[in-house]
């Protein structure tokens, strides 16, 4: 039980910060003698406090993008869904597979970000990319908050480095402001997957596990909030890649 909170709390910062914290209570989950798709419901289903804590924590970094989180919301939770079903309905393998692909170019995405943006300003240097969205942006952010919905809904590790490194390219902003913006879309999509889980999967939930999750992850979404909004961009971004890696590394050998 100290260690599941434990990991909760380590989750909750993680997720406040960047997006990961699955990587560190899955395994222990995993470890204490829950099945797989057991320890990711009731995962989710934890973190979803710790999640709303980090949002919180991130709100003055949310200022002037209400519009464009309104739009966003609606394809990240039909992508909640949509992974919720993938994980109730589908074998664990036939998703998985493509789940170390996809953190890799979470990671590269996140790496060359900088870089690319700067391309981005040099041809449109007084665009104003996040009140005033063309229709192939737009439809591009929401085919993004789709796709990141699914994965959180299905298995939720490094969302937050998927929908950064994809958002990153997309819209002019700092890497605060689009981990605020992660934060929100991130509690949206465990918080629709985790009622989806417990209306049609109750049977799967471990409920005390959950609890001792929500318990750390409150705390450590907290914490994770008010120190991790003060970091550097450089040291942000580094982090977000160096646990990617670490993602990929801990999915391949399982």
């Amino acid at each position: 039980m100290v260690a599941v909170a434990a990991a909760g709390f380590a989750a909750g910062g993680i997720n406040a910060v960047v997006g990961s914290g699955t990587l560190v209570t899955f395994p222990v989950l995993l470890a204490v003698g829950l099945p797989p798709v057991t320890a990711t419901v009731s995962n989710s289903l934890g973190l979803v406090a710790g999640n709303l804590t980090g949002a919180i924590g991130y709100r003055r970094e949310l200022a002037g993008q209400r519009r464009l989180l309104l739009r966003l919301l609606p394809a990240s939770v039909l992508g909640a869904l949509t992974g919720a079903f993938l994980l109730l309905h589908l074998p664990a393998s036939s998703f998985e597979a493509i789940v170390p692909v996809l953190i890799g170019l979470a990671v590269v995405l996140v790496a060359v970000q900088p870089a690319l943006q700067r391309v981005l300003r040099t041809r449109n240097p007084a665009g104003d990319q996040v009140r005033h969205l063309g229709p192939g942006r737009l439809a591009a952010l929401l085919a993004g908050a789709y796709a990141t919905g699914t994965y959180g809904g299905y298995f939720a590790a490094s969302q937050g480095v998927l929908q950064i490194g994809i958002f990153g390219l997309l819209l002019r902003e700092s890497l605060q402001r689009l981990n605020a913006m992660k934060n929100v879309l991130t509690t949206a999509v465990n918080g629709v997957a985790a009622a989806a889980y417990v209306v049609v999967a109750t049977d799967r939930v471990d409920w005390r596990a959950a609890a001792l999750i929500a318990v750390g992850a409150v705390l450590g979404g907290y914490v994770g909030a008010r120190f991790g909004r003060r970091l550097p961009s450089v040291v942000l971004r580094t982090t977000i890649v160096v646990l990617g890696l670490v993602a990929i590394a801990v999915l391949l050998s399982r």
